[in-house]
């Protein structure tokens, strides 16, 4: 479970860094980068509480 939190806290951060670079390159209009960043902030916030500052069990 704890993988799949980071996956999606990866996956979060991606899509709020990348759509503004795509969107400076030229290939994608400015709704779509606003609605992509916002996933992205959105996944991020819902995922990386759960196991960020947390110990590793072992």
């Amino acid at each position: 479970m704890k993988n799949l939190l980071k996956i999606g806290s990866l996956l979060g951060l991606l899509l709020t860094i990348v759509p503004p670079i795509i969107f400076f390159m030229g290939n994608s209009d400015l709704s779509q980068m606003k609605w992509t960043m916002g996933f992205g902030m959105v996944l991020w916030f819902v995922t990386a509480p759960f196991w960020i500052n947390k110990t590793s069990q072992q």
